[in-house]
């Protein structure tokens, strides 16, 4: 099994590697931003649940977010692993992940930060924007916000899981192809 937290701030290519890391090793790919909408869209339990924190301005706790995972994980035993987008955000969330993952038997293989400087990123994201329609990517000075929010959410995370010797960078400047050959190179490398 290879179980992959892919991160890397707005912009910097994680829905492009994503792509080509489930084509080469049959990985599902969980965004918790597609969870979100799938959920609140077909009204299942959680996501009715998830509303009900959300129409009242407050965060989703942790317990739904992990429900809505475990049900994705369950529904697709057929892969050989995972690539969680999003998620991880904190570190009580890492450790209820290694949680869901441990009652599985499984564990994660490894958190890739896809590592793009902020120039960089608002550079994209200003260019995505002109097709997207995004609201959030036609100002730079959102996109700089939301690059500075992933900062602060994400180093903790990195943090926690190369305590335990599973985080890597990877440049994420260059063509899509020599960052996914890196991006290999590291999954190669626990799975030898």
């Amino acid at each position: 099994m290879i179980n992959l937290i892919l991160f890397g701030p707005p912009g910097s290519g994680k829905g492009t590697q994503a792509a080509k890391l489930v084509e080469r090793y049959n990985l599902l790919h969980i965004s918790t931003g597609d969870l979100f909408r799938y959920e609140l869209s077909h009204n299942t339990p959680l996501g009715i649940l998830a509303r009900s924190y959300m129409d009242k301005g407050e965060l989703v706790p942790d317990e739904v977010t992990i429900g809505m995972l475990r049900n994705k994980v369950e529904a697709h035993p057929e892969v050989d692993g995972y690539i969680f987008d999003g998620f991880p955000r904190t570190t009580p969330q890492a450790e209820a992940l290694d949680a869901l993952l441990a009652e599985r038997g499984q564990s994660i293989s490894r958190l890739i930060m896809l590592d793009v400087p902020e120039e960089e990123v608002v550079n994209r994201l200003l260019a995505r924007g002109k097709d997207s329609g995004r609201a959030d990517d036609i100002n730079a000075e959102i996109i700089r916000n939301r690059f500075t929010v992933y900062q602060k959410e994400t180093a903790q995370v990195f943090d926690f899981y190369a305590a335990q010797g599973k985080s890597a960078k990877i440049h994420g400047v260059g063509s899509i192809e020599d960052i996914f050959a890196a991006v290999c190179a590291e999954i190669d490398q626990v799975n030898a």
